[in-house]
């Protein structure tokens, strides 16, 4: 399969699995990754993130590929803004 077939047959669902399987080193079920399949979870993952990323967080790949790096205050900034109209709880 190439890399074209991959990304059309990956749905936002399946991206999901394998982000999440990156970032914990098991699948949803419960069974550890092996390092081969982690390395190649997250090549599909960035290979998705590039084809369909357009609002990419810090270290993440954005839509067209580029590598996307925000900085703590950027990313405050964002969060910030995003969380608006939450109320928050203060002690």
């Amino acid at each position: 399969m190439d890399i074209d077939q991959l990304l059309a047959a990956m749905t936002p669902e399946v991206y999901e699995r394998l982000l999440n399987a990156v970032e914990t080193g098991k699948w949803p079920e419960g069974t550890a990754l092996s390092q081969e399949q982690r390395d190649s979870c997250m090549q599909a993952v960035m290979l998705y993130q590039s084809k369909h990323n357009e609002e990419a967080q810090h270290m993440t790949v954005a839509a067209g590929g580029e590598i996307s790096f925000k900085s703590k205050m950027e990313l405050k900034k964002q969060f910030m803004s995003s969380a608006g109209d939450i109320p928050i709880k203060q002690d």
